[in-house]
């Protein structure tokens, strides 16, 4: 394990195609932001041997100290990692590539109840979602299914239920937003029908889709079109304000705290990426 603690001085720029620690510092640069420090620690939890070579999967922990003006935080991201060794020597050490479980959209539930009638609205507990974000940022509630290739709308969907959201559609899986036991609707863990419960839910929850960042608060959440082509990957919930006003996010897959909403340090980010903000205003 001495070679991969050698390698780490290379990591930041060697392990993707691209100079991914210079393009971070150019984003930070833009919203007047320093990178002061960068830490990490990495966890391994898988080493096997095969024709030969060894091959290993880590967690690694980075941590970033950041001062933008006179406001000072951390930033936090998990990246699972793999490596091989061969001879004892490096040979691959790179981002480990992660399957979806996102693949499936179901057509919108109907907007409008039969009988007309509305649950009585009840104030959304902005607080408690944002504490629940912070324990389970890097960690994995044993209360629910983990989704181990995509589980950040899974995640985003039990803030919300800890933030008061109420649970309705049992057991059909494409209608409402519910999770029971070892069955749970598409809108629970799927990105983009996720997306599309925010924008149409009639029961439960109740949303305004604002225009711009700015106007989110803690306990908001940001859905994300990576590609641009009308299906969405990602969800994100705002935790934090930095100092120019602009969300900070908590997110699984991969996991990342107080990271700054627009993603565009992210391996998935595309210059076609589309965003949709959506206030919680009522559970």
């Amino acid at each position: 394990m001495e070679e991969i603690r050698t390698y780490w001085t290379d990591l930041f720029a060697g392990y993707t195609k691209e100079d991914w620690l210079e393009r971070k510092k150019e984003l930070f640069s833009r919203r007047q932001a320093e990178i002061l420090k960068i830490s990490g620690r990495g966890h391994v939890y898988e080493i096997m041997q095969r024709d030969g070579e060894d091959h290993g999967s880590y967690n690694l922990h980075l941590s970033y100290f950041i001062r933008q003006g006179d406001c000072f935080y951390i930033e936090e991201q998990l990246l699972p990692m793999q490596f091989t060794l061969k001879g004892g020597k490096l040979s691959k050490h790179e981002e480990a590539d992660k399957g979806s479980i996102e693949t499936f959209t179901p057509p919108p539930a109907p907007f409008e109840r039969k009988d007309g009638l509305r649950a009585p609205e009840q104030p959304y507990n902005r607080l408690a979602a944002v504490q629940y974000a912070e324990r389970w940022w890097n960690d994995f509630n044993p209360q629910y299914h983990r989704f181990h290739n995509d589980d950040c709308t899974n995640y985003i969907s039990q803030c919300l239920f800890a933030g008061g959201a109420k649970m309705w559609g049992s057991p059909n899986r494409s209608r409402g937003w519910w999770y029971s036991g070892k069955s749970w609707s598409y809108s629970w863990a799927v990105a983009h029908s996720f997306r599309w419960y925010l924008s149409g839910t009639y029961q439960g929850l109740k949303t305004k889709e604002v225009e711009s960042p700015q106007e989110l608060v803690p306990g908001d959440i940001i859905c994300y079109d990576f590609q641009g082509n009308g299906k969405f990957d990602h969800n994100t919930i705002v935790v934090n304000k930095d100092a120019e006003g602009m969300p900070l996010v908590n997110a699984h897959t991969n996991n990342s705290r107080n990271r700054y909403w627009a993603y565009q340090d992210s391996a998935a980010w595309t210059p076609n990426c589309q965003y949709k903000f959506f206030h919680i205003l009522s559970v």
